[in-house]
């Protein structure tokens, strides 16, 4: 994704929270304000694509997708159980005590 394309969605985010219409003058306003330069057709799309589909809607179906994405990894973890038993097998290294402790507290 370009900085374009990712401050125009950030910016569509920003006026979704505020209650705001993101609209292209609202998007851009939102960009501008930030410091980014974007084409100026890029606000435009952005609104008439969320006019067919609202931000909550994407928000829904990225948050349907994400646990599916995920089972596969999942799943493929026991595949490599031999990994995880050699990792617990593994001797834990005793802790040195540094010269911080000298056997004596600050007011004793």
């Amino acid at each position: 994704m370009s900085n374009d394309s990712l401050a125009c969605t950030y910016a569509a985010l920003m006026l979704h929270d505020a209650g705001l219409p993101a609209t292209a003058d609202h998007i851009k306003a939102v960009v501008t304000a930030a410091g980014v330069e974007v084409s100026a057709t890029l606000p435009i799309l952005f609104e008439r694509f969320l006019k067919k589909k609202s931000i909550d809607q994407l928000i829904a179906a990225s948050a349907a997708v994400a646990p599916a994405a995920a089972a596969p990894a999942a799943a493929a973890a026991p595949a490599a159980g031999g990994a995880a038993p050699a990792a617990a097998k593994k001797k834990e290294e005793p802790v040195e005590e540094g010269d911080d402790d000298m056997g004596f507290g600050l007011f004793d």
